[in-house]
């Protein structure tokens, strides 16, 4: 049974790994935030953003901060599968015969940083599927277990850069959260270059063990969640299939697939952790609110429509928000459109002027086409 004292030694834990991260990454409070959610539910974390907003060093932070065995991959066009996995070669043993010997590939560690992983082929990609899913590892017929905690932390350059391979629908499904690295602001940027002048060496100290992180993930297991919170999560992801009995306007319009059963478990796991970050001991619509983003963004398919007239997954998502949000009757959780905003200004995008609130569902946007309104 869940203590307070559990609580607060779980809070104080996350606050001392903050802590520790923020002495070599500037900035970026929310990527950070939601890769180290991920980490203690378990779960696996896509990085997006243009080169050089600091993903890869997030990634060798952590393994510092978690004192766990690190290895990165670079994926490449010609990495091929037997260059992560491992593969059998022949050896000879002490009387001379030949035998066939295991030999491991970088991906059997603790944490594995698949950096720029849209760059190899899709053959390539899908070797880390069964890994990211089940923690095995199979070659020539023999399965292998992985360490635990084992965690996949991918970075990926925006698909529409050259010589990019967009991730199959399958391997995106088993990434807990796609985070989208914003560029610094004017001040982070000041900072970094201060900081990367005097140094440019990780200097955070360990602030967690494998064994603590267990623990942790133990803990958040136990949080309670009620019902209503329940039933308000399934319909969020129900809400993204245009088919469902639970499909919102925006799914109807602007979604060809919604979200695999694989949002609905990472959403309670990852709400659970943020309920304890926040001291509470049960999971709040706000959490759900909040993680909504990280959680769908990435495993629904846009139609045509939404490319035609530029409506993004985040776009979608907030409309589901508040049209969920009024049909259970929650006022004032719809708080997190001024973060996309926010972002996307960060990210030199343009900020919809549409206010969508609780009242009145978002009215259909003027189509333009190919330059013809």
């Amino acid at each position: 049974m869940i203590s307070e004292q559990n609580i607060q030694q779980f809070s104080k834990q996350c606050e001392n790994i903050f802590t520790q991260i923020r002495r070599d990454v500037i900035g970026q409070n929310e990527v950070v935030e939601g890769t180290v959610i991920a980490m203690i539910a378990g779960g696996n974390v896509l990085l997006e953003g243009v080169p050089g907003v600091g993903k890869t060093r997030l990634v060798r932070t952590l393994g510092r901060v978690f004192e766990l065995p690190f290895s990165r991959i670079q994926f490449t066009p010609d990495l091929m599968p037997a260059d992560v996995t491992g593969t059998n070669i022949i050896v000879k043993d002490d009387s001379g015969n030949s035998k066939f010997s295991f030999q491991p590939g970088p991906i059997f560690s603790n944490i594995i940083l698949a950096d720029e992983i849209n760059r190899a082929t899709p053959k390539t990609q899908s070797a880390l599927l069964e890994a990211m899913q089940e923690h095995t590892v199979t070659v020539m017929g023999v399965s292998r277990k992985m360490p635990e905690p084992f965690f996949v932390l991918a970075t990926q350059n925006p698909v529409e850069q050259d010589g990019t391979y967009p991730l199959p629908e399958a391997q995106m499904d088993r990434f807990m959260f796609k985070l989208v690295v914003p560029n610094p602001s004017l001040d982070e940027l000041i900072a970094i270059v201060d900081m990367t002048q005097k140094t440019m060496a990780e200097v955070a100290a360990p602030a967690c063990t494998g064994d603590e992180l267990l623990a942790m993930r133990a803990t958040a297991n136990q949080i309670p969640v009620a019902e209503d919170v329940m039933r308000y999560a399934m319909t969020l992801c129900s809400a993204t299939h245009p088919d469902s009995e639970c499909a919102s306007e925006a799914a109807k319009k602007y979604v060809r697939l919604g979200a695999s059963p694989r949002a609905g478990q990472a959403l309670i796991s990852a709400a659970k952790v943020k309920a304890l970050m926040k001291g509470r001991f049960n999971v709040a619509y706000s959490d759900l609110n909040e993680l909504a983003y990280p959680v769908l963004r990435h495993r629904m398919k846009m139609n045509f429509e939404a490319i035609a007239e530029r409506v993004s997954p985040d776009d979608v998502i907030k409309m589901i928000i508040a049209e969920i949000s009024k049909k259970f009757g929650i006022g004032g959780e719809i708080k997190v459109e001024e973060k996309i905003d926010e972002n996307n200004k960060k990210q030199g995008k343009a900020v919809s002027s549409e206010v969508i609130s609780e009242e009145k569902p978002a009215e259909g946007k003027k189509k333009r086409l190919f330059g013809k309104k």
